[in-house]
């Protein structure tokens, strides 16, 4: 996976290169504020870009929007200090792929990075019950109806299963889970597997217990 680090601490950077090589990523290269993160997405087109939220000139979520317009196919994990929730829902707004502290311990940080190139979202689960907590009192009503299978992909989803758990729960590949997942962000119009499951939620398709509380 060719990966983007936007960061303005050149020593952070560095430090996350450094960890991500030794891991086997490919890093392709680094900006330090959101236009140059966007200029750079333009020109390197890597398959993830490691974004900050707080930066000067360009913040990291304004940053996100921009290439998320341009590269709708580029993931894009935002890196942070703040546990603030409003920070939270903008970034999944903006088409962010994950949204981690960067307290975060090396090893989950590295196996996060690996769930993101298996189609997953990057966030622990306290910070995806949060998440969900807040995306459940949005208003907005979805016009669609999902299928069975694709709404008991969502149960498992809600539940904090990875791709391959829910693939050896459903009996079916894990391709085909990439397959069901995809479908329901497109019929749902949402950008990620949370408002997919919040949506669901308020639909009445799930039962609210039936996401994650950890």
């Amino acid at each position: 996976m060719r990966v983007l680090i936007v960061d303005d601490h050149s020593l952070f950077r560095d430090g996350i290169g450094s960890l991500l090589q030794a891991a086997g990523f490919e890093v392709v290269g680094g900006a330090s504020n959101g236009q140059e993160a966007i200029e750079a997405a333009g020109a390197l087109r890597p398959d993830l870009i490691l974004m900050d939220v707080s930066m000067p000139e360009m913040n990291g979520i304004e940053a996100a929007r921009h290439i998320k317009a341009q590269l709708p196919e580029v993931k894009i994990v935002m890196l942070t200090v703040s546990d603030d929730d409003r920070v939270l829902i903008d970034a999944v707004k903006a088409g962010a792929s994950g949204y981690l502290l960067k307290s975060l311990d090396s090893t989950e940080f590295l196996s996060m990075l690996e769930g993101v190139q298996r189609g997953e979202s990057a966030m622990q689960r306290q910070t995806m019950s949060r998440l969900l907590d807040s995306l459940s009192d949005f208003s907005r009503e979805p016009v669609v109806e999902l299928t069975l299978r694709e709404l008991e992909l969502l149960k498992w989803v809600a539940q904090g299963y990875s791709n391959k758990a829910i693939a050896r729960e459903m009996s079916i590949s894990p391709n085909t889970v990439k397959y069901h997942m995809k479908s329901v962000l497109q019929k749902l119009s949402v950008q990620n597997r949370a408002e997919a499951v919040a949506t669901a939620i308020r639909a009445g398709w799930l039962p609210e217990q039936s996401a994650v509380r950890v």
